[in-house]
């Protein structure tokens, strides 16, 4: 890449940046083009130039958070750290640099542009959930997981922990470490605090 189109990204990433803490803060409706290129030190001209409209600017940003979102996802399953901390990450979506507030973000615009929505469901039908069927396989394989229990149910008991996490219901997770190791115990063990034999 030479130094044209290295100034290029930059600058792109810039705006991307800019137009991400200005939506995420006032909503994508109340935030002009104006002030995404004032924050960005950038012209109006160079966003429309870039990506077209205001618009096309929120589906470019949320298809780079969804990539980098994956990105982690794939660098936490694949480290080397045993098994149950992948899964405490999960639960409380600390993969990477990617806060909950990505999440939240995602699900407003997700309400208001089909586009984003049938993007996100893309992502997740063929990128997510895949990779967290790799994160289960690798589960089974180290027998942290009793093989009797479908992918599928796991797949739903990691969203049920991951929504009850925004749903107000549970308290900071990264404030109360201990409430989170409690939560990881009864993600391996249930209620019962100890593994079920279902055999």
């Amino acid at each position: 890449m030479d130094g044209f189109q290295r100034r290029k990204e930059t600058k792109k990433e810039n705006i991307r940046q800019a137009a991400f803490e200005l939506f995420s803060t006032y909503g994508v409706q109340k935030v002009s083009i104006a002030e995404i290129a004032a924050r960005a030190k950038v012209s109006q001209v160079t966003i429309y130039n870039y990506f077209g409209s205001k618009d096309e600017l929120l589906r470019n940003v949320m298809s780079v958070l969804l990539e980098k979102r994956l990105r982690e996802d794939t660098e936490a399953i694949e480290s080397n750290i045993p098994f149950p901390e992948k899964i405490e990450r999960f639960i409380s979506e600390k993969t990477g640099e990617l806060s909950a507030l990505h999440s939240d973000f995602l699900k407003s615009v997700m309400s208001e542009d089909p586009a984003i929505r049938q993007m996100a469901e893309d992502f997740t039908k063929n990128k997510f959930i895949p990779l967290m069927l790799k994160l289960i396989e690798k589960g089974k394989d180290e027998g942290y997981i009793h093989h009797t229990i479908s992918n599928e149910a796991i797949l739903l008991y990691i969203h049920m922990f991951r929504e009850g996490k925004h749903s107000g219901t549970f308290l900071d997770l990264e404030q109360n470490k201990q409430l989170l190791k409690e939560l990881v115990t009864l993600f391996f063990y249930g209620i019962l605090g100890k593994p079920f034999d279902r055999s």
